[in-house]
């Protein structure tokens, strides 16, 4: 069974950092492609950021492009999200998922306010 454990949100001032951490269990995670995504209070869900399983590729939406930043640990079946000079906009329930897959966990609240 799938199972996907985002930690690592809170409340942070505009400008502030967070890291977020997705810990992966019941699969493969070298195998797969890994998504973060986000949503926010009555909005659809949005990609934020995709890394190969080799963790040579990323990609971002152009909303977050230059502030944060996905990597990997395939020994131990993690992955994570830096985001740097948070704004208000960034403010969602971030989840990790597996390329092509529909979230599958709770997520991890992120919350941007003075």
């Amino acid at each position: 069974e799938v199972q996907l454990v985002e930690s690592g949100g809170g409340l942070v001032q505009p400008g502030g950092s967070l890291r977020l951490s997705c810990a992966a269990s019941g699969f493969t995670f070298s195998s797969y492609a890994m998504n973060w995504v986000r949503q926010a209070p009555g909005k659809r869900l949005d990609w934020v950021a995709t890394i190969n399983n080799g963790a040579s590729v990323t990609t971002y939406a152009d909303s977050v492009k230059g502030r944060f930043t996905i990597s990997r640990d395939n020994a131990k079946n993690t992955l994570y999200l830096q985001m740097n000079s948070l704004k208000p906009e960034d403010t969602a329930v971030y989840y990790c998922k597996k390329e092509g897959d529909r979230p599958r966990s709770q997520g991890t609240q992120v919350t941007v306010s003075s």
